[in-house]
């Protein structure tokens, strides 16, 4: 294997105190945006009703809310759907009403607008299912993190391992911060853009791991951050050329995709900014701090039996 000149090597590890400092300021931040903000939970974990209607003109969304508080839908949540003439309309739960009537009773109010207003789709969802899917979304997390945990611990060293899932849940905080500062709604589909970064930040920190590790045991280097830079620095054209790709693709969807995935491509565009950052950063930075040497990759030779016999004259 050819190596890197020292020369030519990139001193990520020198940053890494900084790094991990401003790592620490933005989860402590998220988690008291969580604590005290809280998340802005869609229809699938609040349950409560869903209607897509269509005006047959861009609709005046400050009228549009104040005629149905006018007639008995003041908490409605009223947003564009796609086009300015597509609204979606979400309801709290209410029991004393069915879907289908409160649907029809909203089509009335919206008459006051637009006599032309059809009703496109209706959603429901009950408090309870809501309920279920918030628990089941949260477990499938976790889950996915103990998984991880033990196949790195097993594939590398524990102490990769640490970092790899400080690095994962250092994604998953941050990401839902951002929902959280910002107010975005949060969903099944956003749950599924959070377990797809996991996976997207995961196969970068495996590439480098693997990488530290090849390293470890071929450059005649004693230096942990050293071994631990040159390695970075070897997989910094794969991790650049894999993000923009992914970076240009996330962008087509969150300008053109329309509202349905809005929220799920600004999920995996802050996703994989983060997930870069932590894969270089936060993995190998964990992993140092925990005391990881080049011994503890090197693999143990194992006499074979017999072997002293052979060698006896």
């Amino acid at each position: 294997m050819q190596l890197l000149r020292i020369k030519d090597t990139i001193r990520f590890m020198a940053a890494r105190k900084v790094s991990m400092a401003f790592s620490a300021l933005l989860i402590l931040a998220s988690i008291f945006s969580l604590t005290y903000k809280g998340m802005n939970m869609g229809l699938d974990f609040t349950g409560g009703t869903a209607v897509e209607v269509g005006f047959s003109q861009p609709a005046d969304l400050p009228k549009v809310r104040s005629t149905l508080a006018d007639n008995g839908f003041p908490d409605a949540s009223v947003t564009l759907f796609g086009s300015s003439q597509d609204v979606l309309v979400r309801l709290a739960p209410r029991d004393d009403v069915k879907a289908e009537i409160l649907g029809n009773q909203l089509v009335d109010a919206l008459k006051q607008v637009d006599s032309n207003v059809e009703m496109r789709r209706i959603e429901f969802v009950g408090p309870s299912v809501g309920e279920d899917l918030k628990e089941q979304g949260g477990l499938a997390m976790l889950t996915a993190l103990l998984c991880i945990l033990i196949y790195v611990a097993f594939r590398f060293e524990w102490r990769f391992a640490v970092g790899a899932v400080a690095a994962l849940f250092h994604d998953v905080i941050l990401t839902m911060g951002l929902f959280s500062l910002l107010g975005l709604e949060f969903d099944l589909t956003i749950l599924a853009a959070i377990l797809a970064v996991i996976g997207y930040s995961l196969n970068d920190t495996i590439v480098v791991s693997d990488r530290i590790r090849e390293n470890f045991r071929k450059v005649r280097i004693d230096d942990t951050l050293e071994i631990i830079d040159i390695s970075l620095t070897q997989t910094l054209n794969r991790t650049l050329v894999t993000s923009i790709t992914t970076i240009l693709v996330l962008v087509a969807l969150f300008v053109w995709g329309g509202q349905t995935i809005h929220g799920f491509a600004t999920a995996l565009l802050f996703g994989v900014f983060i997930g870069t950052y932590s894969s270089v950063y936060v993995a190998s930075s964990v992993a140092v701090a925990m005391g990881v040497s080049k011994e503890d990759l090197i693999p143990v030779e194992v006499e074979k039996e017999g072997a002293d016999l052979d060698a006896m004259p």
